[in-house]
């Protein structure tokens, strides 16, 4: 017999501002047990010492998650200059220290346009990728250093907010993989000192932004779970940069039994991916499979109701 799974079935999207100190795991269980949720997750993890959006997918809306994952995002960071971290931030051990030179914003910018468009990154070892079969963070914690293959990321604009000598302060927006620690110790030794970042904040992430976002404690303020739940954003957000389709009833009968179902698909052509509504119930998403069809990719489990 199936265990039954304890909890709530909670469904929709909360904008999390995850405070700074907590890991993006921490703050997740934190708001589960808040929701009493049987199923949360989040989409892609933020430092301990990084604060900002964290987009928390509760239930039906984790099926969707993975759009979100390999969204671009938006950072702000504080660059300190002279100093170099083994982790790359703040909360890490020194391991260098240089003379800052005399620069001015002339000198900054002109560093940071080379650090824009397509650039090359090494990952760091502070990091939760793997390397046979263990993260790199556990590795770097043992004193352990493996090589790690440059990856292609790219870096849409890298704006400087402000500049006081020995620091400044960037507006980073750039895709998926980026790691902004890496590309503070980039520009670092590109300005001949060395960097780590002080503070890092995430302001956007695919199409959510801060506006809208909710702490932990304006979470445990409210009076009971109907006032929580009210703040949660449908779970078809995560996929509305898809286009939609409408189906009939006999169409969505079809299509929520596994089978492809005759459906008007406009210019959209095989292959493409699209969100599938009955009577703007959300059902999930299809792939055209040919002309004016249509098969199931990613349904609710509720589609079927």
């Amino acid at each position: 017999m199936a265990r039954r799974r304890r909890g709530l079935p909670v469904n929709g999207v909360l904008l999390l501002d995850k405070p700074k100190g907590v890991s993006s795991n921490h703050a997740l269980q934190r708001v589960r047990r808040l929701f009493q949720a049987q199923k949360a997750g989040h989409t892609g993890t933020l430092d301990p010492m990084a604060t900002g959006l964290l987009p928390i997918c509760f239930g039906e809306a984790t099926k969707f998650s993975a759009h979100l994952l390999e969204a671009d995002k938006v950072y702000r960071t504080r660059v300190e200059l002279g100093v170099v971290t083994d982790t790359g931030d703040a909360e890490g051990r020194v391991v260098e220290r240089h003379a800052v030179p005399r620069l001015t914003e002339t000198d900054v910018e002109g560093v940071l346009e080379g650090f824009r468009g397509e650039i090359g990154q090494v990952p760091p070892m502070y990091s939760a990728l793997r390397h046979q079969g263990r993260k790199l963070y556990e590795l770097a914690r043992e004193g352990k250093s493996v090589e790690r293959a440059e990856r292609r990321v790219t870096v849409y604009d890298a704006r400087l907010l402000a500049f006081e000598g020995a620091a400044f302060e960037l507006e980073v927006s750039c895709s998926k993989g980026t790691y902004i620690r890496t590309l503070a110790e980039d520009i670092g030794r590109a300005l001949g000192c060395g960097a780590h970042i002080s503070a890092l904040r995430r302001l956007k992430t695919g199409p959510f932004t801060s506006e809208g976002m909710l702490t932990l404690d304006a979470l445990e303020a409210l009076p009971g779970q109907a006032e929580r739940e009210a703040l949660l954003l449908p779970v078809d957000v995560l996929v509305a940069h898809l286009p939609r389709l409408d189906v009939d009833v006999a169409a969505a009968g079809r299509l929520t039994h596994g089978q492809s179902a005759r459906v008007g698909t406009g210019a959209l052509a095989e292959g493409e991916v699209a969100r599938l509504y009955r009577d703007e119930a959300f059902l999930g998403l299809g792939a055209v499979t040919g002309p004016q069809e249509v098969a199931p990719k990613r349904l609710l489990s509720t589609a079927a109701d």
